[in-house]
């Protein structure tokens, strides 16, 4: 997934990038409102966190701007302890969630999983796809019964293909959500890594788990259940 963070405040704008950095995220940042709305007009992110007193151009504005330009990417805000006018303005600017400062690191990774699972339509944090269940909580996969074991950009790969099942995924995109902006683009990684997921979650096939598209990417095949 691709976060874009619009923080001022550099040391926590460096702790978010951090824990976005854990979870193997590709992340953008901006220190102010001006930027921010640059990055969020020009590139296409899965998820956006934003402060609300940002200089140059506040958040509530920012958001107001985003969403005029049919951005409609969910947006976590983050205010100050106790300003319940400020919430209530930024989720009426189109923000989706709001997070108070100070913040538990923990409480921040729940807020974006329960977004990122909600714009792709799902509720609950595990995912069913016939055999195969994907729990975004604990960041866990079964086929059946049996957990199977995948790395970390095994499972985002999986995860965004699951989350957009049905649908074709040009390596392009992939790359673009799961990896850093100085990623190699012209390597074969996304070709290893669905070769990976193909041998470790539908060894024989017979899922027809994972499709190549000719000219168009990989098609996650199974729904959601």
């Amino acid at each position: 997934m691709r976060i874009l963070i619009v923080e001022d405040e550099k040391p926590l704008r460096e702790q978010i990038l951090a824990l976005m950095a854990d979870e193997k995220y590709a992340c953008d940042s901006a220190a102010d409102g001006r930027e921010g709305l640059f990055l969020g007009s020009e590139y296409d992110y899965d998820l956006a966190i934003i402060d609300l007193g940002l200089p140059l151009l506040d958040g509530t504005q920012l958001i107001r701007e985003l969403r005029s330009k049919s951005r409609n990417f969910p947006i976590l805000i983050l205010t100050a302890r106790g300003n319940w006018q400020d919430k209530v303005q930024g989720l009426e600017a189109g923000a989706d969630d709001y997070l108070t400062k100070p913040f538990h690191p923990e409480e921040l990774r729940a807020r974006i999983h329960a977004l990122l699972r909600r714009a792709s339509g799902h509720a609950s944090s595990v995912l069913r796809y016939g055999p195969i269940t994907i729990d975004t909580s604990a960041k866990r996969v079964h086929r059946d019964e049996t957990e199977v074991e995948l790395t970390s950009f095994e499972y985002n790969t999986l995860t965004y293909l699951a989350l957009h099942a049905g649908k074709n995924i040009s390596k392009s995109e992939l790359t673009e959500h799961l990896y850093a902006q100085d990623y190699d683009r012209d390597s074969n990684v996304i070709e290893v890594f669905v070769g990976r997921l193909r041998k470790k979650l539908d060894p024989d096939g017979s899922l027809n788990l994972i499709s190549t598209q000719r000219g168009l990417g990989y098609r996650f095949n199974l729904d959601v259940q």
